[in-house]
This record gives C-alpha cells, structure tokens and sequence, in this order.
C-alpha cells in the first residue's frame, strides 16, 4: 500500500472514518530516526497509523527559528512510508488555523512555566493548543510521544487525562547516535565541531545521575551547581542542569521519590535539551 497525503482536515476525516484503531504521530518534519521509531511503536497497535507534518507557529516564540526551521516533505513522506505509516496530514496554516486561534489551551502555570516554560514563555501554550485541535481532527485511539521532550509529553498526559480524552498516550524511549547524543531535528544546525562536542549534554546528565546516587538528594543543590559550572567551562551556555521529581518536576523532598535529570543548553547558536530517568 502506498502512503497517502492529505492536506485537508475533511479528506483525513472521511479517510479515516471506519479506522477502529487510528495511532497517532504528531510531528513537525524535518524527520530523524527517533521520530519513525515512535511510527513503529504505534504500527503494531494500530489499524492505521497517521502523522501529521506541521511547523506550529504558536510554539515559536518572536526570537526562535521557526523560519529557518526546516521543511523537507518529500523525504519525510518517504520516510514514514519505510516506517510504516499509512497517512500524512499536512495541513498549510490557513487549513488548521483559518482564523486567529483565540481559543487556547493553558497547561496549569506550576507545570507549564518551569524549566521549558520559563525560557520559552508561552511554548507549552502553543504545544497543547495545537495538540489538543490535531487529537480534535484526527480522533486517534492512541498517540506516540518522545520521551525526549520529557516535560511535553508529561503536560499532553495531563492534558488528555484532564480533559477526558479517550487517547491512549505512549511514551517512545529517546533515540540516540552511537555516542550518546539524543536525535534531534535541530541536530543538523551543528556544525562539525559542535556535533563532536554534542554528546557531552547526556555524559553529564549520566555524571549528576551517578552523584545524586551516590550522594543522595541532600547534595542535589551542588550537584546542579557543579554541572552548570562543569558545561560553562566547555563553551555551551546552559539554561538549566536540573534534578526534579518525575511526578511533577518539582525539585525533590524525599529520598524515595523516582527523579529525573533534565538539561538544556546552547551549543553555539543551537539549543540542545535532553534527560536522563534516575
């Protein structure tokens, strides 16, 4: 079976209207492995696998890349189509926001305002707004994340979970090179040099992981401190190097509670995040 692109919100419906098992991959192009090994998460659950290719204005901030961000369909159709995919929606702007989109979600502020929110404002705002009206469109049964995007994935679960949509969420384990650096469609802004020194984002999320075991959460404070410094000294410029609480990344109050180390930097003039499960 060919793979099937539509570009309107009617012709994905009336495709997909007898589908008893719509799975769902939501991206904005520009496609690496790690977003087709989340198409093959879905493949298996699934009796049609949709993904959508949509660079979302709303999560951009006026500073960011969303012109430059890059657009390349033709291989990413090919892409998913070797993945499994059965249907690409890729609606223009003027399909999925005919109108100003006056009408938003906001994630609750103590979530959506912190580490990722709090150097990108409004970027969880434009993420679940979008996602919220693709889950509208699309009405999949289940829909597959990166684990990447740590803090995304855990504000759609609490978005889905509180607004009772019947959505199943999947968490796809992040895809890494050989050396360690977590893929990225913004990968490919490094330039050579960079892309050597790239894998020392996860090596140090690996070192405050070994620490905070070995030293327990009484040292967290320090541990943060030494990594920023320790990042800082190699050239990046670091936004957070961070211990939180899986549950709700918060910072953590008790030594039972499951972490995660979280961290993003600039590398040159690309911002790079990633995390590592304690």
């Amino acid at each position: 079976m060919t793979i099937r692109v539509v570009h309107h919100i009617a012709e994905l419906r009336a495709a997909l209207a007898a589908q008893p098992a719509v799975g769902f991959v939501p991206t904005m192009g520009n496609l690496h492995q790690g977003h087709l090994d989340l198409v093959k998460i879905a493949r298996p659950r699934s009796s049609v696998v949709v993904s959508s290719i949509f660079v979302n204005r709303l999560q951009f901030g006026p500073n960011e890349d969303f012109d430059r961000y890059p657009r390349t369909m033709e291989a990413d159709v090919r892409a998913l189509e070797s993945a499994g995919c059965d249907l690409v929606f890729a609606p223009d702007e003027r399909e999925l926001y005919p109108v100003p989109q006056g009408y938003k979600v906001h994630p609750p502020i103590e979530l959506a305002d912190i580490l990722e929110g709090h150097f990108r404002p409004g970027f969880f705002v434009g993420v679940a707004t979008v996602v919220h009206k693709l889950f509208n469109i699309v009405q999949p049964q289940l829909a597959v994340f990166g684990q990447k995007d740590y803090q995304q994935l855990m504000i759609i679960r609490n978005m889905v979970a509180q607004m009772a949509l019947p959505i199943e969420i999947i968490a796809g384990p992040t895809t890494r090179a050989g050396d360690g650096l977590a893929l990225s469609s913004r990968n490919g802004y490094l330039s050579a040099q960079e892309r050597a020194e790239a894998p020392q984002l996860f090596a140090l999320l690996e070192h405050m992981a070994a620490r905070v075991k070995a030293e327990g959460i009484a040292a967290v404070p320090a541990i943060e401190a030494d990594a920023l410094l320790a990042i800082a000294a190699r050239g990046w410029k670091p936004d957070y190097l961070t211990i939180r609480r899986r549950a709700d990344l918060q910072p953590p109050s008790a030594t039972d509670e499951p972490l995660v180390a979280l961290a993003a930097a600039k590398l040159g003039s690309t911002r790079l995040i990633d995390n590592l499960e304690i």
